[in-house]
């Protein structure tokens, strides 16, 4: 049992107590290591604990990274600024997933970029207006956040940057907010990543699955790329992730079919309602595709791609490109902003 004055402090502190406060509130040393031992604590990195309700209803994929980043910078004295990665979860963006659960942070006056005790401390100047709160934590903005991760993973990492970007601006960040935050980074390392990055971003895409299945389709040099292109016919309406010409891609999740995601029925239904939905779709004079997760790996990237031309090109020597005969079908206007699961 924690004692009161315990527990004030981690509901102040995001659930969070470090070891010198569990001393001074009367724990000893052994003690805490016996709380540890029997679940009553849970140790998130050296010296910073948590409640095990906490832990546990945190989590793997976004809820412990937080977790571990608010440990990291509670524990810090020195001045410093959430960054990268660590900035985007606090942020609710969407960020590709790293197998490091390395804390980012950016520091004032740091000379070079290191690692210890798994924080990187990096040094890049930033301005104050770009500074901003979240949860009481004081971190990098989602503009420079964004641009921050796209030149941390260089010239093979453009998809770490294009969801970075996309979820930016998913989340309300304007456009002249991501060229504001790349304008000063002109000699700055992978600074072309950023810039490429900030070129290919939409806010169109709904998740990372759709970013990266956006980036293939614009990969092929087959035209330019629509995100959220809908339908209508009368009541009948559908709106499909990615359009080239008369060409269609989805880009299907598993959450789309489980009852805790998306889905309010059973997934043999839902199945039933979307090969419905494709045949209307396809009945106006389109060519579709879908793709999974295990499509847009990095590994699988050039046989999806392979696949994905043939099926344009086939789509393209059937209709053509044109939609002047499908325009009264069109919906004019972004897609209504559907909720999705975390």
């Amino acid at each position: 049992m924690l004692s009161p004055s315990v527990t004030a402090a981690m509901a102040r502190q995001r659930g969070l107590i470090l070891r010198r406060q569990l001393v001074e509130s009367g724990l000893g040393l052994d003690d805490i290591t016996r709380k540890v031992r029997t679940g009553a604590l849970v140790a998130v990195r050296r010296g910073v604990y948590t409640a095990p309700d906490v832990w546990a209803a945190a989590d793997v994929r976004r809820g412990r990274p937080l977790l571990r980043a608010y440990a990291a910078s509670l524990n810090m004295s020195v001045p410093h600024l959430l960054s990268h990665e660590s900035a985007a979860l606090a942020h609710g963006m969407d960020v590709m997933k790293v197998e490091s659960e390395l804390v980012h942070i950016t520091r004032f006056g740091v000379q070079g970029c290191r690692k210890r005790h798994g924080v990187c401390h990096h040094l890049a100047p930033f301005e104050p207006w770009q500074i901003v709160e979240v949860d009481g934590v004081p971190m990098l903005d989602r503009a420079r956040t964004a641009l921050d991760i796209a030149r941390n993973h260089g010239q093979t990492g453009l998809a770490f940057g294009v969801v970075a970007c996309d979820s930016a601006l998913r989340l309300g960040t304007r456009r002249d907010e991501l060229d504001a935050a790349l304008a000063p980074m002109r000699c700055w390392p992978n600074v072309t990543v950023a810039r490429e990055a900030v070129a290919l971003s939409d806010a169109g895409s709904d998740s990372v699955a759709e970013s990266l299945g956006r980036l293939v389709l614009t990969g092929l040099g087959v035209g330019p790329v629509q995100t959220q292109f809908g339908l209508r016919d009368g009541d009948k309406e559908a709106w499909v992730d990615l359009r080239v010409g008369r060409h269609l891609v989805e880009v299907d999740g598993k959450v789309k079919y489980q009852r805790d995601g998306l889905a309010d029925r059973p997934a043999e239904e839902v199945v039933w309602e979307e090969k419905k939905r494709q045949d209307w779709i396809c009945a106006l004079g389109f060519g579709m595709s879908r793709l999974v997760w295990a499509d847009l790996v990095p590994e699988r990237r050039a046989v999806t791609s392979a696949r994905l031309l043939r099926e344009v090109e086939s789509t393209r020597r059937r209709f053509g490109d044109d939609l002047g005969d499908v325009a009264s079908y069109v919906v004019p206007g972004p897609r209504p902003r559907r909720p999705r699961a975390s």
